[in-house]
Parts: C-alpha cells; sequence; structure tokens
C-alpha cells in the first residue's frame, strides 16, 4: 500500500490539520480599514472566538490567513502608531 506523503505526514494527516486549522475561520465578521481604496486594496482583520486575531489580503478573500494571538498584534498596532514602520513607504 502506498501511502502519498506531505512534509514527512501521510497526505490525510495533512488534510486533517488544514481542516481543523481553518475549521475556526468559518463565519468571521471580517472589516477592513476605511482608508483602503476603491478598488480593496487593503488588508482585513476578523476576531476568533479563541481570542486570536485572523488577517487576510481583502483582494484574495479565499486566499491565505495568517492568525495572530492578541499581545503580537497589540505589539504590531503600537508600533505603527509610534510610526515604526513608516519607513517601507519611503
Amino acid at each position: 500500500m502506498h501511502v502519498q506523503m506531505h512534509c514527512g505526514l501521510p497526505v490525510r494527516e495533512v488534510l486533517q490539520l488544514l481542516g481543523e486549522a481553518t475549521a475556526g475561520l468559518k463565519g468571521l465578521s471580517w472589516r477592513k480599514s476605511r482608508y483602503s481604496g476603491k478598488i480593496g486594496n487593503c488588508v482585513e482583520v476578523a476576531k476568533m472566538d479563541s481570542g486570536e486575531i485572523a488577517m487576510r489580503n481583502s483582494r484574495f478573500p479565499e486566499g491565505s490567513v495568517v492568525v495572530y494571538t492578541r499581545d503580537e498584534m497589540a505589539a504590531f498596532l503600537a508600533g505603527a502608531k509610534d510610526g515604526e514602520f513608516d519607513y517601507v513607504l519611503g
């Protein structure tokens, strides 16, 4: 019997893990900034039941989602408010 492998795991296990990982993303209420351009070129965020924050590209809502803890997002927002990331625009 041949079992397909991905990253050292049987594909069936990988799909099960992916299903478990994305289960918490169903039915989220996504929000994007009012500063977003008319073509939707912005990121969207959503609060998960776990308290974590999900983030995705608003142009590709079916694409990848990155999940951050509250502490991670708080640190990023504090840095953004302080101008720590302004250099990427200049």
